[in-house]
This record gives structure tokens, C-alpha cells and sequence, in this order.
């Protein structure tokens, strides 16, 4: 079995936020492959559904970012899952918007629930997808950009990386988490690269005007 949990705060006012992408990422697998009985149980609004012939429990903590190890200690207790077992699904200010990166431990680095997880579960070697949100520009305010909501032109980056952690959780759940960093890494990677030689273009372009 696997549990899957994607980080974001409760509540209307949140829903549509950056830093609201691991809800987004559970309700797009919810869309796809179906979650009948959903409840509230562990902290958490909870489903289960079969992704590959796999039992898999898809979750969103009730408890607020920064405490979503309290939800997902009591997730995996209930459970008796595994480490390997466990997914979790957040957003990331230090990844070029719309890629994605999936490892099978390490850091929070700058992100407090992963902080308040890892500290609670006490070990850090599970697998987390990280969605690239971008860096607050210019004097944005770091608050301000992660409870911001995405203009259109982002949200269709974001939208694509969902379709991308949809696709990634399916390899996971086959027990190819390799596979999903080759394919779906890789794509992060292009991204970035894409998203360089657009801005040289066109500084390039203002160079000539």
C-alpha cells in the first residue's frame, strides 16, 4: 500500500494558493482514479482508491502547514506503513515554476511542513514530489508570493506539473520511483532551460531595439 499526502492549508481563502499545490496534486488523483467514502479521520480529509493494483490512501492534513507531521504520524501509525510507503506532495519556492523533482529522502530545505514532518516521524527516507512554485520576485514578500494565488499563464505551468505528479505517483506506485525521477525530473530540467533561453531571447531583442 502507499499513503499519499499533499500539504496545504484549510479553508476557502487558501484554496486556490500556491502553496496550496499538494491539495491540488490529491484532487487531481481523486479526479482520475476515483475515492469513494472520503472522511475526516487522522487530521486529515482521507480516501482510498487503487492506483497499479496498489491500495493507496490519499490525504490532506487539516492541521495547517506547519503542522502536518501531526497528520501524517497519525496516517502512518494507523496504517502501519512503511517508510517507503509514504508519499508526500508539496509545493517548492526554489523550483523554476511548473517543473518537479522527486526524491526518496533528504531536507525540508525551506519548507515547514516538510520540516514539521521529518521531525516528527524522525527520519527523513520517504519519498516527496516537490512542484516548483518560483521565487518571489523582485521585494515580493515571501508570504505574500506562497499564499498568493498564480496569474493564468502560471496556473497552466502549475497545471501541467499536476498532470505530471498524477503520472509520477503511478510510477511510484508501481515501484519504479527511478523511472518517475528519469521521466519527470528530466522534464523539470528541459523547463528550466526553456524558460533561460526565452528570457536571453528576449533581452536579446531589447539589446537590438
Amino acid at each position: 500500500m502507499y499513503i499519499v499526502v499533499g500539504l496545504g492549508n484549510p479553508g476557502r481563502e487558501y484554496a486556490k494558493t500556491r502553496h496550496n499545490i499538494g491539495f491540488m496534486a490529491i484532487d487531481k488523483l481523486v479526479d482520475k482514479y476515483g475515492a469513494p467514502n472520503v472522511k475526516k479521520a487522522h487530521r486529515a480529509i482521507v480516501g482510498e482508491t487503487r492506483i497499479a493494483g496498489e491500495r493507496v490512501v490519499l490525504a490532506k492534513p487539516q492541521t495547517f502547514m506547519n503542522l502536518s507531521g501531526q497528520s501524517v504520524v497519525e496516517l502512518m501509525n494507523w496504517y502501519k506503513a512503511e517508510h517507503s510507503e509514504l508519499v508526500v506532495i508539496c509545493d517548492d519556492i526554489d523550483l523554476p515554476i511548473g517543473s518537479i523533482r522527486i526524491r526518496e529522502h533528504g531536507s525540508a530545505g525551506t519548507h515547514n511542513g516538510m520540516r514539521n514532518i521529518i521531525y516528527l516521524l524522525g527520519y527523513d527516507d520517504f519519498t516527496r514530489i516537490r512542484v516548483g512554485i518560483g521565487a518571489a520576485g523582485g521585494e515580493g514578500n515571501l508570504i505574500s508570493h506562497v499564499l498568493g494565488t498564480p496569474s493564468d499563464d502560471d496556473m497552466k505551468l502549475l497545471d501541467a506539473a499536476l498532470d505530471d505528479v498524477v503520472g509520477s505517483v503511478e510510477l511510484i506506485c508501481r515501484g519504479d520511483v527511478s523511472k518517475a525521477q528519469a521521466l519527470y525530473n528530466k522534464k523539470g530540467r528541459t523547463l528550466k532551460r526553456e524558460r533561460e533561453r526565452a528570457k536571453e531571447a528576449a533581452e536579446e531583442m531589447r539589446t537590438e531595439e
